[in-house]
């Protein structure tokens, strides 16, 4: 049995080859890899995008999202080869649920760094976007970040989604305990929500690149998970939700 394809979904303000340390771990270990390029220019661009990947794959699937991600997600998940879910500090909204509220419910200090352009796409400030994006990794990655940014369009955090693919899809969670840019209670909120299967590590909000090796363990365990339970299906002894 060929391992489940795993699917990589980038947050705001970073694209997809911020996953490039998970990557080249899990491509080690003879993994099937796609990382979504997400235009990140509507809500109903990403999930479409990422729908569309998901869709392409060859059986059984699990998706990786990071932070805005995670709500791409959330929406675009609904595939029945989509096995497990595993939520990197992200937001994983409910149906009909906007971002807006949620971020003022629980605030952080990433409003403080919005610099929106004359098209409606937001950038963080080069000045902070250290200190809030990511404190945990050198000051020279930092600043290639900041230059290298992908903004994201501010009509993202007034979009619903129609669909909240965690309430059918087993799902993991890694709180960020020292992200900036989500609040580590919002993250516990959705965590404790969805039933996931929670780790709490000590990063930023990028805890994909500060505790790569966390990530990477974290999704192995669902494709331990996803494994066992076709395995189960075979012989007729699965109690895992497909």
């Amino acid at each position: 049995m060929s391992k489940p394809a795993i699917v990589l979904v980038h947050g705001a303000f970073a694209d997809a080859s911020g996953w490039a340390k998970v990557i080249r771990v899990l491509q080690g270990k003879e993994y099937h890899v796609t990382a979504v390029q997400n235009p990140l220019s509507s809500y109903a661009d990403d999930v479409a995008t990422t729908k569309r990947l998901i869709d392409a794959q060859k059986g059984p699937v699990v998706v990786v999202a990071h932070s805005y991600g995670g709500a791409v997600m959330s929406g675009a998940a609904d595939s029945p080869n989509v096995k497990a879910l595993v939520y990197v500090a992200a937001f994983a909204p409910d149906v009909g649920e906007t971002l807006g509220p949620l971020l003022e419910k629980y605030p952080t200090k990433v409003g403080e760094a919005f610099r929106p352009d004359a098209a409606g796409f937001i950038y963080l400030d080069r000045a902070t976007f250290h200190d809030v994006f990511c404190q945990d990794l050198p000051e020279v990655e930092a600043k290639v970040m900041a230059a290298t940014q992908k903004p994201l369009h501010i009509s993202v955090f007034e979009a619903k989604p129609t669909v909240a693919a965690w309430k059918n899809v087993p799902s993991w969670f890694i709180v960020a305990k020292e992200d900036r840019v989500i609040n580590p209670d919002l993250e516990r909120f959705f965590a404790k929500r969805m039933g996931a299967k929670t780790t709490e590590v000590g990063s930023s909000h990028v805890a994909f690149m500060s505790y790569s090796d966390v990530v990477v363990a974290t999704i192995e365990e669902a494709v331990d998970a996803v494994e066992g339970s076709l395995v189960g299906s075979h012989s007729g002894s699965a109690d895992f939700r497909l």
